[in-house]
Parts: structure tokens; C-alpha cells; sequence
């Protein structure tokens, strides 16, 4: 009979070997560490991080060792392709589902490259964890629209991710955040918490990426609620107006803002937006904050100024927006700042914030021993661990949830 249905005998390898995957796949969490990759490309589109993390434990007992990391910044005409369809209403379709797999492709193959320059074997990692590219943030604040859910989209299929690189893949890990009722982002929340908290400190972690969000972390001892949101915008503005006017893809220290005068008109349209005044937590993304955001705020205005004056007067804005969101937050005054993320890089900027917030104290995440170019790779690598331990940790300020779609190679 078995030779006779050859078919069945084909199927019946298929499924044993699934199972194999599947029985590789639920004995992770019993392994004393697990090795696990965390992507991270952010709304700037600079490149792709890669953090290969070993982590062990799981939700507030876990222990998180960075073995090795690289930014691969993306190449011009690959980011020429992603912006075509990136934070716009209308796109071509087939555009977006090229690119779908396409940016999959990629990222696997920067991946490949990693291990290999690390001289780490394929199967010595035990999973992925793909952020992927966001190309479109819809929360109902922004859309307006009464029928319709919070909403977001990256792109990157995990699937590609995993058939490519042979390796387990968890991706798409803000729709279940949506799905248990919160907005998609700030995700960094979770991976804060586990990290960061403090019995002894009131901790503010200010990511400046291409949208500014904070995680508040008050000492046990404080009685305050861990607090997660977005401010404002980060490095999205600021890289736009550097690539139309100066050729670059963005402002290396800060040194060509500081060369120009904050225009206190322009400023003071900017952040006039109702966004500021909303409630916090909140979210946002370029779809709100871009040129042409800037475009209407100058014309209301009425200023006309040089390009440096213009770049000056933005970068000013991103800081009082961030400041606006910390003071919004009403922090006890022990509080201590600690910042990552590209705009950390910018010193102009940096000095802003202190300038908008005079009494607080602004620190670098590598003081709490964290690369922050790293972090936000290495947070999304600990949410994937969250979830192959069946782990799902209770910060009181968003919904309790394992998130992250599971892809299984071949």
C-alpha cells in the first residue's frame, strides 16, 4: 500500500518534518539561554540594526548580554524604493507587495553577512526578531475616521525571513497590540521595564528615532504608573529638511543647525498643533509630522527664512516638543533622563532639551550600560523572547500581551 501511494508517503515526510520545527520551536524556552536576533529599521530609514543578544530568564528575571552589533545602512536606491510607497495614502500596490518581500530579502541577506563576519553558525541562533519597516501609522487620533480601528503596517515578510536565513522568525509584532486594544507603538514599554526599572531611581528612557517616545519608570517607592508614549517628532523632520536642502542624510552633531537662529514665529506655529495637547499616552508618526506639516506651518506664519535659520528653528521644535511631552508627564524631580536612539548623536538638539527642561537631568542610556544605538533591536529581541517562554509581563500602562508572529523555515 505504501508503494502504491506515493503521494501519502510524501505528505507523511512533509508533516514529520514540520513537526520537527515545531517540537525545535517549543523547546526554547526549556534552554538555560537562547540566542536571538532583534531587527530594528526605524521610520528615518538610515538602515538596519542588528543586535544578536543572548538572553536568559524571561520577563522581569531576565538577563540580556549584547554579543555582537552592526548598522548596515540601506543603499540610496533601496531607500528610493521604500519611500515611494512610505508614509503616503495612496501608493502603488504592486509596489507595496514587491517590496514586501523584497525588504524581507534584504534584511536576510544582512543578516547571512553578520553571522558570517561573526563566525557564528546558522544554527547556533534560535530565533529572529523582526521589526520590519513601517510604512503607514493609522491610530484613530490621527485617521479620524469613527468606523474605522487603530491601525499600523510594517512590511518585511517574516516568512521570506525565515526560508531565506534557515532560522525561526517572530515578526509583525504590533498587531496583536492593536488587537488587545492599544495603538501599536510605543512597544518599547515592555522591553523598558524589563531592563530598566529601578527601587531606587525615577527613570525617564527618551528614545529619539524618527518619532520621540519616553517610557516613565518610577521607583517602587514613588506609587506612580509606568507611563509609555509618543511626544512628538524625533529625527523625521529634521533628516528631511538636511536631505532637501543640504544633499545629507542628516545633521552630523548638530553642526548645521547650530550655524542658523531659531525663528520664534515658526516655532511658535509648530508646535501649536492640537497633538500637543492631547492627553498622554498618545502616538504619532511622519504621517502627521513631515514637509509638508512644515510647508503650512511656514506659510502661517509668514516667515521667510534662509535654509539654516530653517533647520535651526526645527531641530528647536523636536526639542520642545519632547519637552512639552515630559512635562505633560509631571515627573517627581529626582527624575533622571537617559537617551538613545540617532538623535542622541545630535548635540545641538540635546542641549535644546536641556535648555526647554532646566532643572532635569539628561543622561545617555550607556550610562544604564546599554549601547543606544542597539537598544531598540535589542528590545524587540526581548519581546520575542517574552514569547517563546509564553511570557507576558504586566506593566500597567498597555495591554498584557505575547506579540509577534511565528514564521518556520523550511
Amino acid at each position: 500500500m505504501l508503494a502504491e501511494n506515493n503521494s501519502w508517503l510524501g505528505g507523511y515526510s512533509y508533516f514529520y518534518f514540520m513537526n520537527v520545527q515545531l517540537s525545535r520551536l517549543s523547546s526554547l524556552y526549556q534552554k538555560e539561554s537562547r540566542l536571538i536576533i532583534g531587527l530594528m529599521s526605524g521610520t528615518s530609514l538610515d538602515g538596519l540594526d542588528i543586535a544578536l543578544c543572548r538572553i536568559s530568564g524571561w520577563g522581569f528575571f531576565s538577563r540580556v548580554e549584547l554579543i555582537q552589533f552592526e548598522s548596515i545602512p540601506y543603499q540610496d536606491v533601496f531607500k528610493n524604493d521604500v519611500r515611494a510607497i512610505f508614509s503616503k495614502k495612496q501608493v502603488d500596490l504592486e509596489k507595496l507587495t514587491l517590496l514586501n518581500a523584497l525588504i524581507a530579502e534584504v534584511h536576510a541577506g544582512m543578516i547571512l553577512s553578520c553571522l558570517k563576519k561573526w563566525q557564528v553558525a546558522v544554527d547556533e541562533i534560535d530565533c529572529i526578531a523582526s521589526h520590519g519597516q513601517t510604512i503607514y501609522h493609522a491610530p484613530q487620533r490621527l485617521h479620524g475616521l469613527a468606523d474605522y480601528p487603530n491601525a499600523t503596517l510594517q512590511i518585511g515578510d517574516g516568512d521570506h525571513l525565515a526560508v531565506k536565513t534557515g532560522i525561526v522568525t517572530l515578526s509583525d509584532f504590533r498587531q496583536k497590540h492593536i488587537a488587545a486594544g492599544g495603538e501599536g507603538a510605543p512597544l518599547a514599554l515592555y522591553g523598558d521595564c524589563i531592563l530598566f526599572s529601578s527601587e531606587i531611581e525615577n527613570r525617564l528612557l527618551l528614545n529619539i528615532g524618527g518619532i520621540s517616545n519616553f517610557t516613565f519608570l518610577p521607583a517602587d517607592s514613588m506609587g506612580a504608573k509606568v507611563l509609555c508614549t509618543d511626544v512628538g517628532p524625533g529625527n523625521t523632520l529634521i533628516d528631511a529638511l538636511v536631505k532637501k536642502y543640504f544633499g545629507k542624510p542628516y545633521d552630523e552633531n548638530g553642526a548645521i543647525a547650530r550655524t542658523g537662529n531659531i525663528n520664534n514665529a515658526l516655532l511658535n506655529v509648530l508646535i501649536s498643533h492640537p497633538f500637543f495637547q492631547q492627553a498622554l499616552p498618545k502616538t504619532t508618526g511622519p504621517e502627521l509630522f513631515n514637509l509638508t506639516y512644515l510647508e503650512e506651518a511656514i506659510n502661517a506664519s509668514k516667515v521667510d527664512l534662509n535654509r539654516e535659520d530653517l533647520l535651526a528653528t526645527v531641530t528647536a521644535f523636536t526639542a520642545r516638543g519632547i519637552a512639552r511631552g515630559i512635562q505633560d508627564a509631571s515627573l517627581p524631580n529626582n527624575s533622571s533622563i537617559y537617551v538613545s536612539g540617532g538623535g542622541a548623536h545630535n548635540s545641538y538638539l540635546i542641549e535644546k532639551i536641556r535648555e526647554f527642561l532646566p532643572k532635569a537631568k539628561v543622561k545617555n542610556i550607556a550610562d544604564l550600560g546599554v549601547n543606544p544605538d542597539a537598544k531598540e533591536a535589542i528590545l524587540f529581541a526581548l519581546l520575542a523572547n517574552e514569547t517563546i517562554c509564553g511570557s507576558a509581563i504586566e506593566t500597567g500602562a498597555g495591554p498584557v500581551v505575547m506579540m509577534g508572529k511565528i514564521c518556520l523555515p523550511l
